[in-house]
């Protein structure tokens, strides 16, 4: 997020094993079972506290104090975590809180875009938005549309090479710049604590590019650092492990079993409310599985893995409802989908229960996701930043505009407050226009043009070049005039709809009480609840002990399962933008109490703070053999929609369709290439 796939690990996986040992996964969400809660009125929930509203101010400039009846003195508010006593120049949107990430207002004139064109393509007239009208915001050698990771990366290779006169112009539709890659602070009684709001970490680094390697490297990303950086014991030391909340919409009753992964099969089976039926299938799945396909070959037996269902597999196994109800969501961090929409294959690389007796080597296999692929260098799962990879953004947007950051080093921006103020200011050769959506792109007469809406006024601006680092799919709708088959192409792929949220707790005593450090949900609003990485840098320190402030990270993925993925990915998208955050705060504060009461959870007292961050349009797609075919070299949708096209180059994790932050990189990297070499 995201300008890529937060992790390969699953929530409930990476904060209890040691990372190099943890199976990287995604995860999210399914409503596929009903959800019930405990019966706490809202009161005992805690949604009268009003933390929304009192930690919105800590997102408001200097100025906008007087507007909520707060005097300048209050101006303390905005502190930071750099210790700045001068107040900002400008808003402050990581320290906005409540509904975050495609925030209200950052969505809306794409939409009248896209009914727009829609419409027009059924009366037979002009198609695109009419910007006759525009007002002239200049010349610049480069306009990027989209400011993740993607769009600041092409900005910094086209800077790198055209020098510093070149001109640059970054256009976003949101209030912070990172696209998926978004920092999140909470500041309770003076101290501020962050948390990471989509993309979660640098993935495998051994196996990035030498573009996306050599970027880490000029940023100063020194991945050594990592090594004491991540405590990887943090959790363990203290007897915390992974567990799963069983409910009673699929078990005989509610209750948290700590020890998934640890214990063996049998023990934690013993502990958990199966009936006996569940419970010798679970030991079965793990310790004595039989093979459903005896009469195939290896091969054979590994193509119809890469064509059957997780779900149809365990059938095939013979395993019952409740060992189904256990996966349920736990493969939703793979595609944003439960196990109906996962090829076994996969899960089988990713040492899923299951497969023991089927006599299957490890090896590649051309049915096997990006996802999936063998690592050749597996490196342990530490190289994370306390905000995420927004720390990267953070750099990239350091070397566009220095004014806009203090410091010199990765370690001291993790703590820097970034002076938005001077993201765009009159004059300077780079720019970064935030609130800023475009809704025209043409190429013709000598130049290329952008026509983008902001605060309601349309403003055009004159390129040499444009990078589109935004959506593939919001593409057709900027450039109506791109070949047909290219228009195909670039719509074919949807993104995967998600929520990160972020629940900044006064405490974690029930985790230490209920022996846990993540929690896997089968059947809840959220699909994982983890108590964040536990990583100290640049003068940030993580928390001290159970009696100190932590971020707990939750993950929600709205699929529909039954249907396609992309007709899944729709509805989950749809479902999204009609939840208003009072709906995300309810179900979590329940979710938490009713998992954690026994452990002495209080959600009215122990709650801090929570922001949500929608993802409608969140991870790149990536192609899975259940819907998608097998496509010839360059005949793929993303190779067909990232070609150039004429003076508009696209850029994003998208034209890569591998939702990783290399991806978005090595995507910028061939995007400026292509703008090089035709001088």
């Amino acid at each position: 997020m995201k300008t890529g796939r937060a992790t390969r690990e699953t929530a409930d996986d990476r904060s209890s094993n040691p990372p190099d040992e943890a199976p990287r996964r995604r995860v999210g969400l399914s409503d596929e079972a009903p959800r019930r809660r405990i019966g706490l009125s809202d009161q005992e929930l805690g949604m009268d506290r009003g933390i929304t509203r009192r930690d919105f101010l800590n997102g408001l400039s200097v100025a906008g104090l007087a507007a909520v009846g707060l005097p300048a003195s209050a101006g303390w508010l905005f502190a930071g975590c750099g210790g700045r006593s001068a107040a900002p120049t400008g808003p402050y949107p990581p320290a906005l809180t409540g509904l975050r990430g495609s925030h209200p207002g950052s969505f809306e004139v794409a939409h009248r875009l896209r009914d727009l064109v829609r419409r027009q393509a059924t009366s037979g007239g002009p198609i695109g938005w009419d910007d006759s009208a525009a007002s002239d915001g200049g010349r610049f050698d480069l306009v990027v549309v989209g400011g993740g990771i993607s769009g600041l990366a092409a900005a910094w290779f086209y800077a790198k090479a055209a020098g510093p006169d070149a001109t640059i112009l970054v256009l976003d539709n949101h209030d912070d710049f990172g696209g998926h890659a978004r920092r999140n602070e909470f500041t309770h009684e003076g101290r501020t604590v962050l948390a990471y709001g989509g993309t979660q970490s640098i993935d495998s680094p051994a196996t990035f590019s030498a573009a996306a390697r050599g970027l880490l490297d000029e940023l100063g990303v020194d991945l050594d650092l990592f090594h004491e950086a991540f405590d990887r014991d943090f959790y363990r030391s203290r007897g915390l492990g992974r567990g799963v909340f069983f409910g009673r919409e699929d078990f005989a009753a509610d209750r948290l079993v700590a020890g998934y992964g640890s214990d063996p099969a049998a023990a934690f089976a013993a502990a958990a409310p199966f009936s006996p039926a569940g419970r010798e299938d679970f030991v079965r799945l793990f310790d004595q599985p039989s093979d459903p396909w005896p009469e195939l070959g290896e091969a054979a037996k590994k193509y119809r893995l890469g064509t059957t269902s997780y779900r149809d597999f365990l059938e095939a196994l013979g395993m019952g409802a409740e060992v189904q109800a256990f996966f349920r969501q736990r493969t939703h961090g793979l595609y944003g989908m439960g196990t109906d929409g996962v090829p076994a294959l996969d899960l089988w690389a990713m040492g899923y229960p299951g497969f023991d007796a089927m006599g299957l080597s490890p090896s590649d296999h051309p049915l096997l996701t990006l996802t999936a692929k063998p690592n050749p260098t597996p490196e342990p799962y530490i190289f994370h930043f306390p905000d995420g990879n927004a720390t990267i953004a953070r750099l990239l947007v350091r070397r566009l505009v220095p004014e806009a950051a203090p410091g010199s080093t990765a370690e001291d921006i993790v703590r820097a407050r970034l002076d938005y103020g001077a993201l765009d200011r009159e004059g300077a050769p780079r720019r970064i226009r935030l609130n800023s959506t475009a809704v025209r792109v043409r190429d013709g007469d000598g130049e290329a043009a952008v026509t983008y809406v902001r605060n309601g006024a349309e403003v055009r601006v004159r390129a040499g070049r444009v990078v589109l680092a935004c959506y593939n799919r919001v593409i057709p709708f900027l450039v109506p005039e791109l070949p047909e088959v290219q228009r195909e192409a670039l719509a074919y792929p949807p993104k995967v709809p998600l929520v990160y949220g972020n629940v900044l707790l006064r405490n974690w005593r029930a985790f230490t009480e209920l022996g846990v450090s993540s929690i896997h949900f089968p059947a809840g609003f959220h699909s994982s609840a983890s108590l964040d990485f536990p990583v100290s840098i640049g003068g940030y320190s993580f928390s001290s002990g159970p009696d100190d402030l932590i971020v707990l990270h939750t993950v929600r993925t709205p699929c529909r399962p039954g249907g396609s993925a992309r007709e899944q990915y729709r509805a989950g998208q749809a479902e999204l933008l009609r939840t208003p955050f009072e709906t995300f705060e309810r179900e979590t504060r329940d979710q938490l109490a009713r998992a954690l009461g026994p452990g002495g959870f209080d959600p009215a007292r122990d709650i801090l703070g929570i922001t949500m961050n929608r993802w409608p349009h969140g991870y790149s797609y990536e192609y899975n053999p259940l819907w998608d075919p097998l496509f010839p070299p360059g005949g793929a949708p993303h190779e067909i929609g990232r070609r150039a096209f004429g003076r508009i180059h696209i850029a994003n994790a998208d034209a890569g369709a591998y939702a990783y932050t290399q991806s978005a990189v090595d995507q910028a990297f061939r995007a400026v290439s292509e703008i090089l070499a035709a001088g």
